[in-house]
């Protein structure tokens, strides 16, 4: 018992050596940085040339990001409508790249580079320079045709997003990445065995992809749209975090008006993962079928068990 304690003591020790760089970072980086900004959120801040100079007023400032400042709210509304519809589409792309790259095609290691190059390469001023420069629209789409053609049909606030989608078509697919790689990962993962079987029930290619490849797919497509959510509430390309910035070293808002800000879009950003979870995270009807047979099942073998103790007895 002593050789398993100390065993056991051993082990938890190096396991902390080996996540201590990870939680001084944590601690440092992420957990004092929150309760500095919280605390920030509750005073209004003025800078002094003797330092910052703090006046509490509680929840002051949540309640003008809310009831004063009308532009948080307007961009926060088009930072949602735009969300809704980036998420499906760079999720439904990945997945077709993905289906196309595990398939039998020469050099799938060059494509695979190539999909994913955008990821390392446009990022941060590169990006906002191939925005400036309109290397991320397609020429042949004109925007104007395609605005008048929305706006016939449409309210004003929904026909924004959409063209803004149609303007920035490119950047949205370099967003896809990530999630290309998740897929096909999960793709390489499916017994082959599934399809050979489904095939031989004469199954099509089609009813194996909604049969089998999208239900084991599914835990990859909730991990791919919340990595497509944080990456864009987290992008550089957001107005919502240049809003804050701005907010951020304004003389009449500063440092307490920006942290509540941020607090509230965090919270906003929360619901959001907690919805999609909610969405695509909650188990199927045919696997709920699935459960409550099997606890049939046991119920039944319960049953049996006991009817053959009391014959026995």
């Amino acid at each position: 018992m002593k050789r398993k304690k100390t065993l056991k003591s051993r082990k938890a020790k190096y396991g902390l050596l080996f996540i201590l760089p990870w939680l001084i970072g944590f601690l440092v980086f992420v957990l004092w940085p929150l309760i500095q900004s919280l605390y920030f959120s509750m005073n209004v801040i003025r800078m002094r040339p003797t330092g910052r100079v703090y006046k509490f007023v509680g929840f002051g400032n949540y309640q003008n990001v809310w009831l004063k400042d009308m532009q948080f709210v307007q961009e926060l509304i088009g930072f949602l409508v735009s969300t809704l519809l980036r998420l499906p589409v760079i999720v439904v792309f990945s997945l077709i790249i993905a289906l196309l790259l595990n398939g039998k095609i020469k050099f799938k290691g060059t494509f695979r580079t190539i999909f994913f190059l955008p990821v390392v390469i446009a990022s941060g001023p590169i990006m906002d320079q191939l925005i400036n420069q309109g290397a991320t629209s397609i020429p042949m789409i004109d925007q104007g045709t395609i605005s008048n053609l929305l706006n016939s049909f449409m309210p004003t606030w929904l026909v924004t997003p959409i063209s803004d989608l149609f303007a920035q078509i490119i950047v949205i697919l370099w967003y896809s990445g990530v999630q290309i790689l998740i897929f096909i990962a999960g793709l390489q993962k499916i017994d082959k065995s599934l399809y050979e079987a489904a095939k031989i029930d004469g199954g099509s290619a089609w009813e194996c992809f909604w049969k089998i490849t999208l239900p084991i797919l599914k835990p990859m497509i909730l991990l791919n749209a919340i990595y497509t959510l944080v990456t864009l509430a987290n992008s550089g390309q957001n107005n919502i975090i240049n809003l804050i910035y701005s907010n951020m070293f304004s003389a009449t808002r500063g440092y307490g008006f920006a942290s509540a800000m941020a607090w509230m879009y965090a919270l906003v950003i929360l619901i959001l993962l907690g919805g999609v979870g909610l969405l695509l995270g909650g188990s199927s009807t045919s696997d709920k079928k699935r459960k409550k047979n099997k606890k049939r099942k046991k119920r039944v073998n319960f049953k049996k068990i006991n009817t053959k103790k009391v014959k026995g007895v």
